[in-house]
């Protein structure tokens, strides 16, 4: 799902009960790891399914509101196996369905060939089979290629013997380490340019120049019209934040979707500690979670000496890795519209949240209308004063219901 250019539905643990599917990876093969891997897995999905069962009660006793609506049960039970999950290891199967055109499934081949993965190579001859009877003469450089195959080992060698070998400080969930300076005058200057015929120069240096008030005048045009579901102007993308994230696979699994975002990301490690959920703290099954988690990082790092590959198989999705992602203004604002609504799921709420505030911080105005769109009648309400205005004109049936929610 790193590709930008292609769909994907995937099938989400979120919401569905997990099976007992999971993946031996082929790296393990002669390693003699191979049957306390299988344990231990075999551990990790009995302990999801032993939670899962505890946090349903847990969920259905917590919300009486929901559980006395058969309608809602579902959603309750999809709470209950989110944050089961968290104890499920990486190498728990699922399924993604894919569109994608030629060029980038040329590209995506490509990559999957010179993956060190046995499993990422064989998922790429399985799905050239599939399509070079179909499409022999468009996708043509699909083999390993030195770019991919060497690059990043390369660059790993050399920043070895320029980094210090472990981190300093404490370890910070979301931290805003570069921006856009005077991003709050840039956008602004980019909206007059957009509403003019002057040269950007020009226009920069008059917004420069503009009192307070009248860069917040400026902004409330931009903002008076948009609806919760309206995307924020194009020329919020001028300004940039960079982000490095500390997070876990669960949350990382949904942060990756958002891939007009520029995102690149470390490996797991253990290092990191685990997110553990606040049910799993109130139910009583921390313990047994955090020794689930002991022996995994016991057998992680034994494994690792031997077979480096196979070894991130045994985490699981509470594991935390490092991740940098530089948003452009506009993009984050669609990631709090849905992240940082009370519909999200609380990991993903919580990095979105302080994403966005930590923005509203260097950029007061640029954020000024951030939020999650269940909030977004009382973010406009606060910047001027009055609910957002409501098309008169009959809406269609989806926006229309979408509306009423908002309202609600």
């Amino acid at each position: 799902e790193k590709f930008r250019l292609c769909s994907y539905t995937e099938k989400s643990q979120r919401y569905i009960t997990l099976g007992k599917e999971y993946v031996v990876p082929q790296e393990l093969k002669g390693t003699g790891f191979e049957k306390q891997f299988l344990a231990l897995v075999q551990e990790q999905c009995a302990a999801y399914f032993a939670f899962n069962d505890i946090l349903k009660g847990y969920v259905f006793d917590k919300h009486p509101e929901f559980a006395a609506d058969e309608k809602k049960h579902g959603l309750l039970e999809g709470w209950a196996k989110e944050d089961a999950r968290y104890i499920t290891p990486l190498a728990t199967q699922s399924q993604v369905g894919l569109t994608v055109n030629a060029r980038n499934l040329e590209l995506m081949l490509r990559r999957f060939a010179s993956h060190p993965l046995n499993e990422v190579q064989e998922l790429g001859r399985k799905l050239y089979e599939q399509i070079a009877g179909v499409a022999p003469s468009i996708v043509i450089f699909h083999a390993a290629n030195d770019r991919d195959l060497k690059t990043y080992p390369e660059l790993a060698r050399l920043a070895a013997t320029l980094l210090p070998k472990t981190a300093s400080g404490k370890i910070k969930e979301v931290e805003l380490c570069e921006y856009t300076r005077d991003g709050d005058v840039l956008v602004a200057a980019a909206l007059l340019h957009s509403s003019s015929r002057l040269p950007f120069s020009q226009c920069a240096a008059v917004a420069k120049k503009l009192s307070r008030k009248k860069l917040e005048g400026l902004y409330k045009a931009a903002w008076k019209n948009l609806q919760f579901y309206d995307s924020m102007l194009r020329e919020f993308e001028y300004a940039n934040l960079t982000f490095n994230v500390v997070l876990s696979s669960a949350c990382f699994g949904q942060l990756k979707r958002h891939r007009m975002a520029s995102v690149t990301s470390q490996e797991y490690d253990p290092a990191l500690g685990v997110t553990v959920p606040d049910s799993i703290k109130e139910t009583g099954l921390e313990k047994k979670f955090m020794e689930i988690i002991d022996k995994t990082n016991e057998l992680y790092s034994a494994v690792k000496k031997k077979a480096p590959l196979a070894a991130p198989y045994l985490l699981t999705n509470a594991h935390r890795k490092r991740t940098l992602i530089r948003v452009n203004a506009r993009e984050l604002y669609h990631i709090s519209r849905l992240r940082d609504d009370a519909h999200a799921q609380w990991d993903i709420r919580n990095v979105s949240s302080m994403m966005a505030a930590q923005a509203q911080k260097v950029m007061p105005l640029v954020c000024g209308l951030i939020g999650g769109k269940d909030r977004y009648n009382d973010i406009y309400k606060g910047v001027f004063g009055t609910l957002p205005k409501v098309v008169q004109a009959e809406l269609p049936g989806t926006r229309k219901i979408a509306h009423s929610i908002a309202v609600k």
